[in-house]
């Protein structure tokens, strides 16, 4: 039998088990594991001080992690439960409580702002988007964005998210402009094994060269209103997940592509609640 990494959403269960008094074996009963494998987790994670155990990074959500353990049959619990845990981790110094995902969130708002990014003639609105990308009543339809990193003119990414199953792509990008925002596009979708019918994005002028695109792909790009963050909500909140691993103002320079499709990977296998606790690849890959 080949080993399979103890995953996030288990690292919570332990701790929370533990903490009722559960040994390694009876965890491991839960969880579907060997005892040993139980053990071993617990050692490598044990405070110096205290010998509690610390799950690692909590790369899912409380809710994620208890809708996905119910749907698998394996426990139940509430994120109630999980969230007290997370709290009382945080009372005793703990730390955990930091990388929940809207622990350092900072909103900023902004209204009657002047579309500064450019604008473009003859470019489709999402008003004419097809029925099937409107409704997310079909897969292969995808939204856009890049996400920066320091400074404007730097290393960035450009992201693709498909709108039914939010499943993500990543692709590094040397600087923001067209021709490289182009030339990543063009290499992820034609990696996708489903085609990519159609792409909404917003109105940057790194994506002012669609047309170009249009010519090498069958795929066709379509532009939210400005300033109408809410019409490409897919990919402004997959865009928030992702800035766990890529945050506001650090520097992209060393990210490789490599680097970003584990990013997605992660993300892609993290279960989330619209899906019915399935995962993104789950609902998209065939």
């Amino acid at each position: 039998m080949s080993y399979r990494q103890i995953t996030f959403a288990e690292r919570y269960t332990v701790a929370l088990l533990r903490q009722q008094g559960l040994s390694a074996a009876a965890i491991a009963r839960v969880l579907g594991r060997h005892r040993s494998t139980i053990g071993r987790e617990v050692r490598r994670n044990q405070g110096r001080s205290d010998g509690a155990y610390r799950p690692q990074l909590a790369d899912w959500s409380p809710e994620q992690i208890a809708g996905r353990l119910r749907r698998q049959g394996r426990l139940h619990i509430s994120h109630e439960t999980i969230y007290r845990w997370i709290w009382a981790d945080k009372a005793v110094g703990g730390t955990l409580y930091r990388h929940l995902r809207g622990a350092r969130k900072q909103r900023r708002k902004r209204y009657g702002a002047y579309d500064s990014r450019g604008r473009l003639a003859g470019k489709r609105p999402i008003t004419s988007r097809p029925p099937g990308a409107h409704h997310r009543a079909r897969l292969r339809h995808w939204e856009g964005d890049t996400l920066l990193g320091a400074g404007q003119a730097g290393p960035c990414v450009v992201t693709l998210v498909e709108r039914k199953s939010g499943f993500l792509l990543v692709g590094k990008l040397a600087r923001r402009t067209a021709p490289f925002v182009n030339q990543r596009l063009h290499h992820l979708i034609q990696q996708q094994p489903r085609p990519v019918r159609t792409i909404t994005v917003d109105n940057g002028t790194e994506f002012h060269s669609y047309v170009a695109l249009e010519q090498r792909v069958p795929t066709r790009f379509y532009f939210a209103t400005p300033h109408h963050a809410w019409e490409r909500g897919t990919n402004e909140n997959t865009n928030g997940l992702l800035r766990q691993y890529l945050p506001k103002g650090v520097s992209m320079a060393h990210l490789t592509q490599y680097d970003c499709n584990r990013i997605a990977t992660k993300l892609n296998r993290r279960p989330r609640k619209r899906l019915g606790y399935r995962t993104p690849e789950e609902c998209y890959v065939p």
